[in-house]
């Protein structure tokens, strides 16, 4: 299971933009801090410059970066870091996390059956957004990623035997 380059891509852009806003200075009351441009998180990420242009305009209608025109221009963060699931960087650059090859309202998987393992793979991507949805941006630009997976519950647990 993989996310596509789209999501991994906003993914990396926002931490690296979360990464440069945490190591300024606070801002004084009642300012933004200061953008970065876009130029500077490519270097930081060794990513295309117009490829992340493509992604800030579906992060910034998702409301997760403002961006500042002219001179000194870039983008910041519209709220804090810690308020910023992963799983909301993914879905604004319309990535689903699907592990099956299964369509929404298709028939089925094979020859128009649900296959035996479509449940085990619908599970599989739901976990990864469960998961998703429990980091935040801070999360990982303060390496608070480590030993987050859980474990799943003993088959007695879920059971009832």
């Amino acid at each position: 299971m993989r996310l596509s380059t789209r999501g991994r891509y906003a993914v990396m852009a926002m931490v690296e933009l979360a990464a440069r806003q945490h190591a300024l200075p606070p801002p004084a009351p009642g300012k933004a801090s200061p953008p970065v441009s876009l130029a500077e998180i490519a270097a930081g990420q060794m990513l295309s410059l117009a490829y992340l242009e493509q992604l800030f305009g579906p992060l910034r209608r998702a409301g997760l970066v403002a961006s500042a025109r002219g001179p000194g221009g870039g983008y910041r963060l519209a709220r804090p870091a810690r308020e910023i699931p992963i799983s909301a960087i993914v879905d604004a650059v319309d990535e689903p996390i699907r592990a099956t090859r299964c369509e929404e309202g298709a028939p089925g998987c094979i020859a128009g059956r649900r296959c035996l393992t479509h449940d085990l793979w619908a599970e599989l991507g739901e976990q990864i957004r469960l998961f998703l949805d429990g980091l935040t941006l801070e999360d990982v630009v303060r390496g608070r990623v480590l030993g987050r997976a859980a474990s799943p519950l003993p088959a007695e647990e879920w059971t009832g035997a």
